[in-house]
C-alpha cells in the first residue's frame, strides 16, 4: 500500500509539492485542489514530476450533490463532477471520488429516508451514468463514497450499485470507518473487514483511514472520529487486508486537524503495519 495525506505548504509548484509529501513520508497524495479541468500544462507538469517521484495521485474529490431536488443545482453539480472525473483521467488519479448524492434538502450530504427508496436507487444510477458516459475516462474510475445516509451504506450494496450501472469506468472506493453504524459492526469489525475486501477483491481503487470510538453514553448510538491506534477499529487486520492489495493501491489520512495531528497518524499507521508485516 501507499500510504498519502494532505500536505501543509502555500506552494502550488509541482516540484514543491511532490518534495512536500516525500517529506512527510508519503507516497499517495490527493489531487491539488487548485486544478481545474482546463488545466491542460499544469496537469501534465504534475503528471510529469509526480511520476518522476515515485508519487501516486490517489483521488481527484468532487465533494458535492448531484442528486440534489433544485432542478439548476443539480444540473450544475453533474457538470462540475464530469470536470473533475475528466481531471482524474488526465493526470491519472487512481479514481475521483464523490458521494452518490442525497435527497435531503438542508445540505449537500445528509441522511433521509428517501435516500432507502427505490427510486432514489435508480435515479441515482441514471445521474452516475450520466457522469460516466459524459467522460469515458480510460485511466481511472468514478467512484463514491461509502456512507450510513443512504443505500450506499455497505459492501454488498456497494456492489449492488455498480451492477445496476453497468458501466466499466465505475469503480470501488473504500471507506471501511463510515460504514460503522451500529455497536455490533464496531465490535466485530474485524471480520467486517474481512468480508468486506473477500467482496471488493483487488477492486479497490483508493482507501480512506480513520479511527473510531464508540460512545457508552447516552442511550443512543455515538460515534466519534479518534486518532488512529487509539480507536476501537482493529487496524492490524485492517492493514494486513490492505496490504494484499495491489501494491499502488493508496490508503489516505483525512479528516485531521493540523500538519502535527497528520504526522502523528502518519506514524502510528506505519507502526501498526510493522504489526501487521506489510510494506508502506
Amino acid at each position: 500500500m501507499r500510504l498519502g495525506g494532505p500536505v501543509f505548504t502555500e506552494s502550488q509548484d509541482p516540484e514543491g509539492l511532490a518534495n512536500a509529501h516525500a517529506a512527510a513520508g508519503y507516497r499517495a497524495a490527493y489531487c491539488p485542489s487548485f486544478l481545474k479541468p482546463d488545466d491542460s500544462d499544469r496537469i501534465a507538469a504534475f503528471k510529469r514530476i509526480y511520476a518522476a517521484h515515485d508519487l501516486v495521485i490517489a483521488e481527484v474529490g468532487a465533494w458535492c450533490n448531484p442528486m440534489t431536488r433544485n432542478p439548476v443545482e443539480a444540473e450544475k453539480n453533474i457538470r462540475y463532477v464530469s470536470g473533475q472525473l475528466a481531471l482524474a483521467d488526465e493526470i491519472g488519479a487512481k479514481c475521483c471520488v464523490n458521494i452518490v448524492g442525497t435527497w435531503y434538502e438542508n445540505n449537500w450530504y445528509g441522511p433521509c429516508a428517501e435516500n432507502y427508496s427505490e427510486d432514489f436507487f435508480a435515479h441515482a444510477v441514471d445521474v452516475s451514468r450520466r457522469i460516466i458516459d459524459s467522460v469515458k475516462p480510460k485511466r481511472t474510475k468514478m467512484t463514491f463514497e461509502l456512507m450510513p445516509f443512504s443505500f450506499l451504506d455497505s459492501p454488498k450494496e456497494y456492489l449492488r450499485f455498480l451492477k445496476a450501472l453497468d458501466r466499466p469506468a465505475a469503480g470501488i472506493h473504500f471507506d471501511p470507518a463510515n460504514c460503522i453504524s451500529s455497536p455490533r459492526l464496531f465490535y466485530d469489525n474485524a471480520a467486517f473487514f474481512e468480508e468486506s475486501f473477500r467482496l471488493f477483491g483487488n477492486e479497490i481503487a483508493s482507501i480512506h483511514l480513520k479511527d473510531m470510538s464508540f460512545r457508552p453514553e447516552p442511550f443512543c448510538t455515538m460515534f466519534d472520529e479518534v486518532p488512529i491506534g487509539t480507536g476501537g477499529l482493529d487496524y492490524v487486520t485492517l492493514l494486513r487486508l490492505i496490504g494484499r492489495l495491489p501494491a499502488d493501491t493508496p490508503a489516505m489520512l483525512e479528516h485531521l486537524p493540523d500538519e502535527n495531528t497528520y504526522r502523528k497518524a502518519a506514524a502510528a499507521v506505519k507502526d501498526l503495519a510493522c504489526k501487521a508485516d506489510i510494506p508502506i
